[in-house]
């Protein structure tokens, strides 16, 4: 099927029952929001067509509320929002891997087990890991993990952000999916949560309905659409920017190629 360039979503929306939209990177860029993209979620919304907000943000989805409040997004746009910790918090509920586990994260990660504080342990007394990130201590210092997780690969590794990287404005920062490589080619097992993995999506999708996803993550949010056979927009000015600004020849296929994904769409930002 060949990829359509499209100008804004206003011209493919009809096609559409729901839409489930990147967060950071599409909507934001971890500083500020992105105009545009607030206009197309606005009138997403006066059309009364489905959105859900979708991240894999390792914080449950009401702390995700709170920053995009922060960030001053309208109340009205947030009703739908769905984080790839708010996924793992329903296993810790339900003691999925074991009772007890060692946080890997920073300190602002500790809500996600707000609590479960009593199930916090070292590594040496832990079911499993609980990965949001990088210690505070050690955000680039890959070589560190290497040797710190190497004794522990006898328990799984739970993965609450798949993410490699993201970018805070300008600044590219490591995140927990980078650990979770890691601790793979230690010799370790990690369970997933969050895009492209099928369980986070079992959480908003209803009957019947056609659905686009929206991303710029071809790791996550296309691989995410391409294993639910949904159709997807690729968002070429985010996380990939500099491969799609490379790409002198504009055949933006090729950079699909490479990780083995295909979209329907490409838009450089979101607009309507």
């Amino acid at each position: 099927m060949r990829k359509k360039k499209i100008e804004g979503l206003s011209q493919i929306y009809e096609k559409y029952d729901a839409f489930f939209i990147d967060l950071w990177g599409v909507i934001h860029n971890g500083i500020k929001l992105h105009l545009n993209a607030i206009e197309v979620l606005e009138n997403l919304n006066k059309l009364n067509k489905r959105f859900v907000l979708m991240s894999n943000a390792p914080r449950p989805s009401k702390n995700v509320q709170q920053f995009l409040l922060k960030l001053k997004m309208g109340k009205f746009l947030i009703k739908n929002v769905l984080t790839s910790g708010e996924a793992a918090l329903k296993s810790l509920r339900k003691n999925t891997y074991g009772k007890s586990f060692y946080h890997l994260g920073a300190k602002r990660d500790h809500s996600l087990f707000k609590g479960f504080e009593k199930n916090s342990k070292t590594l040496e007394e832990a079911d499993f890991i609980l990965c949001t990130g990088l210690l505070d201590k050690y955000e680039d210092q890959l070589d560190y993990y290497k040797k710190f997780l190497k004794r522990f690969t006898n328990i799984k590794m739970i993965c609450t952000n798949p993410d490699l990287v993201v970018h805070r404005g300008k600044r590219e920062e490591y995140c927990a999916g980078t650990l979770a490589e890691i601790f793979k080619g230690l010799g370790g097992e990690v369970i997933y949560f969050g895009k492209p993995h099928p369980e986070i999506y079992k959480f908003c999708i209803k009957k019947d309905e056609r659905v686009l996803v929206i991303g710029d993550n071809i790791r996550t949010d296309i691989k995410g659409a391409n294993n639910m056979k949904f159709d997807s927009l690729l968002i070429t000015n985010g996380i990939h920017k500099n491969e799609f600004k490379k790409n002198e020849t504009k055949d933006y296929d090729k950079i699909l190629e490479k990780y083995e994904a295909t979209t329907n769409y490409y838009q450089e930002q979101l607009r309507w």
